[in-house]
C-alpha cells in the first residue's frame, strides 16, 4: 500500500489519544463513585448488561476517525482489475500471402471471419479500432463502438505487396494515443513507400510525430487498458522491425498480443476479385506454391521467433492458429487473458464510505442506551 499525502498520516495520532482520554475518564468516574456496603445488591443490579457492551459506541468512532484519518492520506494499492471497457486495436495482415488455401478457402476469407466474429462479440462499452497492413499500415477505423462501421471496413479490405509488421504497431500505437493523453504517439520513423492498396477507399496518413514519455523517460510504465491484436501469416519485409516497434509500445505500456496464422506449408494463392483490390499476386512475387524468401526464410510462413519477442517485450501473449477453427478459437478466448491488468487502486473513498458506516452504527448504539 501506498499513500498519496503520507503526511497527514499524522492525524491518525487523535485516535490514541482520544482512546487515551477515554479511559482516564472511566477510571475517574471509577474512583469518584459512592461506595455500596452490601456488593452482593450491586452486583445483583449490574448483572442484566454485558459491561463491554458501553465501550461499543465509542470503539465505533474511534474506529471511524481512524479510517478517515487514513482516507485523507489517499492510500492506492496495486492490483488486478478487470478492463472490459478498453481500446482494443485489431492489426490486420492484408498482404498478398493472405491469399494462400492452406487455410480454406484461403487464408483473407478466414481471417475476416473470425475478425467478424470477434468485433460481434464484444460489448456495448468496447471501442475497437481497425488497422490494416500490408506494404504500408494504415488506420482503417479509429475506435469506436459502431460495430456496423468496423464490420463493413473489414468486408472492404484488399490485398497489397509486402508486410510491415512494425508500422502496423506503430499506427496502432497513434491510434491510441488519440484516445488515451497517458499514452504518447509512436515516434517517428522512415517508412516504406504506399507500393500495395491495403482498404478499397482511403490513403494512408503519415505516421504523427512522436512526444514524450518514449523509450528513454526512464521510470515505471503504468500499462495501459488499450491493448493491441496483432493478425499477420508471415513475416516483416520492410520498414522499421517488429522488435524496434514493440520497444516503443512497451516504452507506453501498450501491450501487443500477436496472433500468427496459417501452416507452415502455403499452397497456391487464391483470393476473390474484390480481396485482390486491382493486385493479383504472380507466381514470380511469391515463388510459387510454398516458395518466396526473404533473408533465407519464408515469408508465407509466419515468424514465430519475432512475433515472440514482440509479446515478450510489450508484455502481451503470443498465440498460433493453424486454421479457420484454431484462429476463431484465438479470439474468442482472448478476453480471458487481456480484459485484467495491475493498476493503483485508490481506497480514499471505500475507507470514507466504510467510516461513515461505522460513525452511523455508533450513533445508533448510543441513542439505543440512553433510550429508557
Amino acid at each position: 500500500m501506498s499513500f498519496g499525502v503520507p503526511l497527514l498520516l499524522v492525524t491518525l495520532v487523535f485516535v490514541p489519544v482520544l482512546l487515551g482520554v477515554y479511559v482516564w475518564q472511566l477510571r475517574r468516574r471509577r474512583r469518584q463513585a459512592v461506595r455500596y456496603s452490601n456488593v452482593a445488591l450491586l452486583r445483583a443490579a449490574g448483572a442484566g448488561s454485558a459491561s463491554w457492551k458501553r465501550h461499543v459506541p465509542i470503539a465505533l468512532v474511534l474506529g471511524a476517525l481512524g479510517l478517515l484519518g487514513l482516507a485523507s492520506a489517499r492510500p492506492t494499492v496495486r492490483a488486478e482489475v478487470p478492463t472490459s471497457s478498453a481500446t482494443i486495436i485489431l492489426a490486420l495482415d492484408v498482404s498478398g500471402s493472405m491469399c494462400a488455401t492452406d487455410v480454406s478457402p484461403n487464408r483473407l476469407s478466414a481471417a475476416q471471419a473470425a475478425v467478424r466474429s470477434f468485433v460481434e462479440g464484444q460489448d456495448d462499452e468496447t471501442k475497437v479500432g481497425l488497422v490494416v497492413f500490408s506494404g504500408f499500415a494504415q488506420l482503417a477505423v479509429a475506435p469506436t463502438a459502431d460495430r456496423d462501421e468496423l464490420l463493413s471496413a473489414i468486408d472492404a479490405v484488399t490485398t497489397g505487396r509486402g508486410t510491415t509488421i512494425g508500422a502496423a504497431i506503430l499506427r496502432s500505437i497513434d491510434a491510441i494515443a488519440e484516445l488515451d493523453p497517458n499514452v504518447a504517439p509512436a515516434d517517428a520513423v522512415d517508412e516504406p513507400s504506399t507500393d500495395g492498396p491495403g482498404l478499397a477507399g482511403p490513403t494512408p496518413a503519415p505516421t504523427p510525430p512522436g512526444g514524450g514519455g518514449g523509450a528513454g523517460s526512464g521510470g515505471p510504465v503504468d500499462v495501459a487498458p488499450e491493448i493491441i491484436v496483432l493478425l499477420t501469416d508471415g513475416a516483416n519485409t520492410r520498414g522499421v522491425t517488429p522488435g524496434e516497434a514493440a520497444a516503443q509500445a512497451a516504452a507506453r505500456g501498450v501491450r501487443v498480443y500477436p496472433i500468427g496464422f496459417g501452416t507452415t506449408n502455403p499452397t497456391q494463392m487464391a483470393c476473390t476479385i474484390d480481396q485482390y483490390g486491382g493486385f493479383q499476386p504472380r507466381a514470380r512475387d511469391f515463388g510459387g506454391p510454398g516458395g518466396g524468401t526473404l533473408g533465407g526464410r519464408n515469408f508465407l510462413v509466419v515468424d514465430e521467433g519475432a512475433l515472440k519477442g514482440v509479446a515478450q517485450t510489450t508484455g502481451g501473449e503470443y498465440f498460433a492458429a493453424t486454421d479457420a477453427d484454431g484462429l476463431t478459437k484465438v479470439l474468442a478466448d482472448l478476453p480471458k487473458h487481456v480484459t485484467v491488468t495491475e493498476q493503483d487502486v485508490d481506497l480514499s473513498a471505500a475507507a470514507g464510505v466504510l467510516a461513515a458506516a461505522l460513525l452511523l452504527a455508533g450513533l445508533v448504539l448510543s441513542l439505543r442506551r440512553s433510550t429508557p
